[in-house]
């Protein structure tokens, strides 16, 4: 499939992960319309074209899929450790449920011809060695993301229903931890990566991680996710899914000390808080399938990429 002049939907368009499929999108020469619904666009671009929309809409969402060669659906509310474990309010399952039920059905209607949908590892059963895309169902997912864990499963089971059942041909992509510029720095709800930054470039002394540093995950800068989003949707709209990650396991011990040396403050005093929520201890996928079949390879190191996401937010907080 060329990208160029095609016409693509980026549902969640001005969220983090939207903003760089989108923008991956335009460098391969597409015209890019993205829904806006609380948030306006991050950038400017003759190709993009922001268009109103409430997704719970079917009208609304309709109107924004008619006449697209495709659409990624970026749309949806992240949680962090502390808002995904078993006592997690129900309002961000059944909201992210609800939207893809709204994105489905839409698709079937407007014969759609091809969606991404994300499901996610944190719907895989707990393990130490990387995960294939055919281990999925092999056990319950870890306790701290059962909720969570099924959600996606059941958003998997989903799109395989319309994509057997209608003209749409479904990607379904499994991201592995992200980061970098555009993230979430809100030390209420986001992840790891932005919080140690934000603690690092505040200075904060002592700097508190929860957990005990041992936690591993593989990480994978956003604009990697985004590209293996277009190549997914190109060449892999089966839905078969696929993990998209680093392939490679970093521990939050390492992962501390790229991001204190990329913020100049290797002198802080650290305290691993373990009585705070974490999650899964090891997490890391194998992401055989996704170079094999796309030719995937992630092309931002992490310590370059933590440097750039560090100098992102540095500039976004300090002006």
């Amino acid at each position: 499939m060329d990208y160029r002049d095609g016409r693509f939907l980026v549902l969640g368009g001005t969220g983090f992960v939207g903003t760089h499929v989108a923008r991956q999108l335009l460098d391969a020469g597409a015209r890019v319309r993205i829904t806006v619904h609380h948030r306006r666009p991050t950038f400017p671009h003759p190709n993009l074209e922001a268009v109103p929309c409430d997704i719970l809409d079917p009208e609304q969402l309709a109107r924004a899929m008619a006449g697209m060669d495709g659409a990624f659906h970026c749309a949806g509310r992240v949680g962090s450790a502390a808002t995904t474990g078993a006592r997690t309010p129900l309002g961000a399952l059944e909201t992210n449920l609800t939207l893809t039920f709204r994105i489905l059905d839409a698709a079937w209607e407007c014969r759609l011809p091809r969606l991404l949908v994300f499901g996610s590892v944190s719907a895989y059963p707990e393990s130490d060695a990387p995960l294939r895309e055919d281990e999925l169902w092999r056990d319950e997912p870890h306790p701290a993301y059962r909720a969570y864990g099924w959600n996606r499963r059941y958003v998997e089971t989903l799109a395989e229903y319309v994509h057997q059942s209608s003209d749409t041909r479904i990607a379904l992509v499994r991201p592995t931890a992200l980061y970098g510029p555009g993230d979430n720095f809100d030390l209420a709800t986001c992840h790891v990566i932005p919080a140690l930054i934000r603690k690092a470039v505040e200075k904060r002394d002592p700097l508190e991680v929860w957990g005990d540093g041992t936690e591993v995950r593989d990480l994978l800068h956003v604009a990697d996710l985004a590209r293996g989003c277009l190549l997914a949707l190109d060449g892999l709209a089966t839905c078969d899914p696929v993990n998209i990650g680093s392939g490679e396991g970093t521990s939050v011990r390492d992962l501390l000390g790229l991001v204190l040396r990329a913020a100049g403050h290797e002198s802080a005093r650290v305290v691993f808080d373990t009585g705070k929520p974490t999650s899964v201890p090891v997490r890391r996928v194998d992401v055989s399938k996704a170079r094999d079949l796309l030719g995937f390879e992630p092309r931002h190191g992490l310590a370059e990429g933590i440097a750039e996401t560090v100098a992102w937010y540095r500039e976004q907080s300090h002006g």
